[in-house]
């Protein structure tokens, strides 16, 4: 691990992982959860997050990232901010976990198009489920799908389903490298 990712794992280990009885989104069970929102919503965090994922695009054509909401909100505005920052024009999106009934009904906002090239950002990965669902929606729009970002893979099934998908998946750590 280089120092950032050190460190970041060290704010992970300290604000976001907790031990007990959990029931994760995907319905499993599991003795420890990751609320990735105390380290999304902390500045350290967030900056950490942000850089580390826009390293994962250097030399990837991409013109946005997005994910469903909630997890990726805070880490698409910082990337997207960051990236203006090093010269890197790139568009953020944020998927709604259900499409609006009221204004234009959409279910993606943001400055996408059809034919963009997009990565989606995840928080916790687990089955893949809530990537999966933004997927789905950059696709319909006509974007094509370039990686898929997570902050921690639980080693759950995502990394298959993304494969499958023939999309490359790409965490900043699995869940052993946090010793999980």
């Amino acid at each position: 691990m280089n120092d950032r990712e050190k460190r970041l794992a060290e704010l992970l280990l300290e604000k976001a992982v907790k031990f007990g009885d959990f029931t994760l989104a995907s319905g499993q069970k599991s003795r420890y959860y990751i609320n990735c929102k105390m380290a999304t919503l902390d500045s350290e965090g967030l900056f950490l997050i942000s850089e580390l994922m826009l390293d994962k695009l250097d030399g990837v054509e991409c013109d946005a990232v997005g994910g469903l909401t909630l997890g990726a909100d805070p880490i698409v505005g910082a990337m997207a901010a960051l990236a203006h920052k090093r010269g890197r024009k790139l568009a953020g999106f944020i998927v709604r976990k259900e499409t609006k009934d009221h204004g234009t009904r959409g279910q993606v906002e943001g400055p996408i198009e059809p034919g963009m090239k997009v990565a989606i950002i995840e928080d916790v990965a687990t089955t893949g489920g809530s990537a999966v669902k933004a997927i789905e929606a950059a696709l319909a729009l006509g974007c094509e799908i370039v990686k898929v970002l997570a902050i921690v893979d639980r080693r759950q099934g995502a990394e298959e389903k993304f494969a499958l998908m023939g999309i490359e998946f790409d965490p900043i750590f699995r869940k052993e490298e946090l010793g999980l």
